[in-house]
C-alpha cells in the first residue's frame, strides 16, 4: 500500500508542472481567438441604419486588430424588432439596431427623448443626444439589461393624408390617421383632433386608398419607400417627433469580455455615428426629390408652436416627474 502511495505521489509531482503548463497555454490561446457577434437590423441591405451597422463592425474588426469580429444579419433575419430586443436583453443576440419607441417599454425614462414638437431642429437634436443627456441614457440601459452604445439619425415625422394640405392644429380635425400601436402616438394625434388608427404598417396603403384612414404620419424615406405617396398626395412638414435610434449591446455578452474589449466595441459605437447619420441625410434628400417630382403638394404648417401647445395635455399625464425634468433639461439645451 505504501509503494502504492509513493508511486503515485511521484507521478503527481511529475505531472502536476506539465498541468500548469497547459492550462497556462490554452488560456493564452483563448484570449488570442477570434471572436464573432451578431448585429441584429430590420431594415433592408443599402438602409441608412445598415450602412452603419456595416461601418461599426468595420471599427470593431480594425480597432481589435481582426480579433473581434461582428456579423450585421439586416432585413429582420433574426427576428422583428421586438423579439430582437428581447433576444438582445437574455444573450441570445450580441447587438441590434433598433428604435428607441419600443425600447421604451423596457424603459420608460426614454420617453423623455422623443415626446412631440421637443426638439427645435436637427442640429438641437444632436447637440442633446451627444452631449451629457444623451449618454445619460445611454448609461441607464444597463438596468434593463442592455448597453447603449450609440445613436442614429431616423429623421423627423411629418403628417400626410389624402384630402387637404395641413396647416394649423384645426386642419386636423376629424381626420383618420393611422398610427403605430403606441399609447404616446394615438395621443399624440388625439391631442390635435385627429382620430388616431392603429394599423399594421403593410396595411396602410391599401387602407388610404381605399378611405379606411384619411392620412399617416412618417419621415421622407417612408413616405417614399412604401409608395404612399401615390394615394396620398398632400405631406405637411410639422416635424411633430425626432425619434433617435440606438444600437444596443447585451450586458450578458459584455459583461463576458475584458474590459479593453468592452472600450473597443464603445469607442465603434461612437465613431460610427457620423457614417449612418450622413448616409440618412443623403437618402432623405433623394426621397423627399422624388416625391415632389411625382406631383404631390408639399407645405409647410403655419406654426410649430401652435402644435405644441396642444401638447401640453399629453406631456402633462404621459411623464411622471423625472422625466418632466429631462424635457426641461433637452428644451434648455442651446
Amino acid at each position: 500500500m505504501k509503494k502504492l502511495l509513493i508511486v503515485a505521489v511521484l507521478a503527481l509531482s511529475i505531472t502536476a508542472p506539465l498541468l500548469a503548463n497547459g492550462a497556462k497555454e490554452t488560456t493564452t490561446a483563448t484570449s488570442a481567438e477570434t471572436i464573432v457577434l451578431r448585429l441584429a437590423d430590420n431594415q433592408p441591405l443599402g438602409y441608412p441604419t445598415v450602412l452603419g451597422d456595416n461601418k461599426f463592425a468595420e471599427l470593431v474588426s480594425e480597432y481589435s486588430n481582426g480579433r473581434i469580429k461582428v456579423e450585421v444579419y439586416p432585413q429582420a433575419q433574426l427576428g422583428d424588432e421586438k423579439s430582437i430586443i428581447e433576444q438582445v436583453q437574455f444573450g441570445g443576440i450580441d447587438f441590434a439596431r433598433v428604435s428607441i419607441s419600443p425600447l421604451s417599454s423596457f424603459n420608460t425614462d426614454l420617453n423623455s427623448l422623443q415626446m412631440p414638437y421637443l426638439y427645435r431642429d436637427e442640429a438641437h437634436l444632436w447637440k442633446v443626444l451627444n452631449g451629457e443627456i444623451g449618454q445619460h441614457f445611454l448609461d441607464s440601459m444597463g438596468d434593463s439589461g442592455f448597453v447603449g452604445l450609440c445613436y442614429f439619425d431616423s429623421g423627423a415625422r411629418s403628417f400626410y393624408n389624402t384630402k387637404k394640405p395641413i396647416y394649423t392644429v384645426a386642419d386636423m380635425k376629424g381626420l383618420k390617421i393611422r398610427v403605430q400601436e403606441s399609447d404616446l402616438m394615438m395621443g399624440l394625434v388625439s391631442a390635435l383632433g385627429a382620430i388616431p388608427t392603429p394599423m399594421s404598417y403593410g396595411d396602410v396603403y391599401s387602407a388610404l386608398q381605399t378611405g379606411v384612414i384619411d392620412g399617416a404620419e412618417n419621415n421622407w424615406p417612408s413616405y417614399d419607400t412604401s409608395s404612399h405617396f401615390e394615394v396620398a398626395k398632400y405631406y405637411s412638414i410639422d416635424q411633430h417627433t425626432r425619434v433617435p435610434e440606438m444600437i444596443i449591446a447585451s450586458k450578458i455578452t459584455l459583461d463576458k469580455l475584458s474590459a479593453e474589449d468592452v472600450a473597443i466595441i464603445k469607442r465603434a459605437g461612437k465613431d460610427c455615428e457620423d457614417t449612418e447619420i450622413q448616409a440618412w441625410a443623403d437618402f432623405a434628400k433623394k426621397s423627399e426629390a422624388k416625391v415632389r417630382a411625382a406631383g404631390c403638394e408639399i407645405n409647410l404648417i403655419n406654426s410649430q408652436a401652435e402644435f405644441a401647445a396642444a401638447m401640453q395635455p399629453l406631456y402633462d399625464t404621459s411623464l411622471n416627474a423625472e422625466q418632466k425634468a429631462w424635457v426641461a433639461k433637452i428644451r434648455a439645451v442651446k
